[in-house]
């Protein structure tokens, strides 16, 4: 009896069409839920700290209300592991719809949060539904999009990954001051039941692949290994030393498991996180790139806020004003670099994006506590969200265009987790090494109390508090550096990018006897 063919790879027309903006949507009002809501809550961290205060009206401290963006975060790095699994296991629709109903379960039930530990919690809730949002949401645009058309998806993919941290401060200050701090979780509610709706009706029904045992060694290694390693590195800017039990314990602890989940993961056929997809060249020096990129980029632009904030006295809501300059940049070559993504190798384009992100980011080493806005500032934003705009999401197109159609879902899970790791670290590194030329310049360190304690403004008196404000410009000039390097050195890495064309192989069925079906 002969064997049935093989179905032949789908075939895509070049032009993005109506029936792929459409599923876009889904996945974009998906990815705005889960990235603002982060930088929503940002804004509301001084909020917590006297709406949670202690029985005797003593605020909480910064560190213990941080924790609410903290345990989201980890619930995020817990959860991503499983997704590919997952998708592979019950299908990429039923477990996105399923994603957003948590998420937006969460978020009701953050509102009526009575105490921070309360808010911790359902804040943990919120991020098991939001981690599987974007690698579910990047499995779904590139199966329906094909390789044509990769770039052009993944930069729609990117306006949220962009715009939300622009435009979540100045939403999440404008609700706090006209309303309350529950409504930054309550305008998640509507919105996950616009999504939900939309998820029914616009994405395709997929048939799920065949049944595969769960690595459960391999979930007990990594998703604990992975939050135990996170929680060390989120607790170094608290406890201001790497050397601290809280940080060593948990870090070493994770280190080890996940170092253990290595060496297994090579062993079952179907792995939580299939590494084996490193064979991938391209995957491996994007996934490399990235991890880089995210650690320099996303660890020094945490400092532009509070530079604001701390040494220009801006609010939290102008600071954010003053931010969206960099997301119009962003919005001006994301579509050019995805258009560009399509048809020439991402060798070519990268590197011109990091360039303007590295140049700016030395550009900020400069800053005082006088320096224009207009004259220097937005100018220098504008221009590394320029670069912005042309690095992240064709870094992402390169690694994922020549997956198989099985892989996909698992390469977009490697490359969120890169993600995650990254901007965690650099986070850390940028926030204790700020903490450390902060704490050596006693009097730069002195504006901060001045900003809450009269007493300390009125010791210092006007001339005292200028010449601190100057000493604390300099430690943001003097971090700046230390972020700028760190930018340049991903140079080192994407010149490894592809620089000639290559073969694509996404959505080409990996081997006759167990074809991909997706209706």
């Amino acid at each position: 009896m002969t064997a049935p063919a093989a179905p032949a790879p789908p075939e895509y027309p070049d032009a993005i069409d109506a029936a792929v903006l459409k599923i876009a949507g889904v996945v974009v009002l998906g990815a705005i839920m889960s990235i603002l809501d982060i930088t929503v809550v940002n804004i509301a961290l001084t909020k917590f700290q006297t709406e949670f205060a202690e029985p005797g009206g003593q605020p909480l401290l910064y560190s213990t209300v941080a924790w609410t963006v903290t345990a989201y975060t980890l619930a995020l790095a817990t959860v991503i592991p499983l997704t590919g699994w997952a998708a592979d296991r019950f299908g990429t629709k039923r477990l996105y719809i399923m994603a957003v109903v948590l998420f937006t379960a969460g978020s009701a039930l953050c509102a009526t949060a009575g105490s921070i530990e309360v808010l911790i919690g359902y804040r943990v809730l919120q991020g098991l539904g939001g981690g599987m949002l974007m690698p579910l949401g990047m499995t779904i645009m590139t199966r329906a999009a094909g390789p044509a058309r990769m770039g052009r998806l993944m930069a729609i993919l990117g306006i949220p990954m962009l715009l939300g941290p622009i435009f979540g401060p100045i939403l999440g200050g404008w609700l706090i001051d006209n309303y309350s701090w529950h409504w930054i979780f309550l305008i998640n509610v509507p919105i996950g039941v616009v999504a939900v709706a939309y998820a029914l009706w616009a994405l395709p029904s997929d048939a799920p692949e065949p049944s595969e045992s769960f690595d459960v060694v391999g979930m007990l290694l990594m998703s604990p290994g992975l939050a135990l390693f996170l929680y060390g590195v989120s607790s170094i800017p608290g406890e201001r030393t790497v050397g601290s039990a809280k940080v060593l314990v948990p870090g070493l602890v994770g280190l080890v498991m996940i170092a253990a989940f290595v060496v297994y993961s090579f062993r079952p056929t179907h792995p939580l996180l299939d590494l084996r997809l490193f064979a991938n060249r391209r995957l491996t020096v994007a996934t490399i790139t990235m991890f880089l990129f995210g650690a320099a980029f996303f660890g020094g632009l945490l400092l532009v806020p509070q530079y604001l904030q701390q040494v220009r006295g801006e609010t939290p809501l102008h600071a954010a004003y003053l931010m969206v300059p960099q997301g119009i940049g962003a919005m001006l070559t994301m579509p050019v670099a995805g258009a560009l993504a399509d048809k020439l190798p991402v060798g070519r384009i990268v590197p011109f994006g990091l360039l303007l992100i590295t140049g700016g980011m030395f550009a900020l080493t400069q800053v005082t506590a006088e320096t224009s806005y207009w004259g220097y500032l937005i100018p220098v934003l504008f221009v590394m969200g320029l670069g912005m705009g042309g690095t992240m999401m064709p870094i992402m197109t390169s690694a994922l265009k020549t997956l198989t159609h099985h892989q996909v879902a698992r390469g977009s899970t490697l490359l969120n987790i890169t993600q995650q790791i990254a901007s965690s670290i650099g986070v850390a590194v940028i926030s204790v090494v700020f903490t450390s030329y902060l704490t050596a310049s006693p009097t730069a360190g002195a504006v901060l109390a001045a900003q809450f304690d009269p007493a300390v403004r009125e010791q210092l008196g006007a001339q005292g508090l200028a010449q601190a404000v100057s000493e604390l410009a300099d430690v943001y000039g003097k971090t700046f550096l230390i972020a700028a390097i760190l930018c340049a050195t991903t140079l080192v890495a994407a010149a490894f990018l592809p620089r000639r064309h290559e073969s694509s192989h996404l959505l080409d069925d990996e081997a006759p006897a167990a074809p991909v079906v997706l209706h």
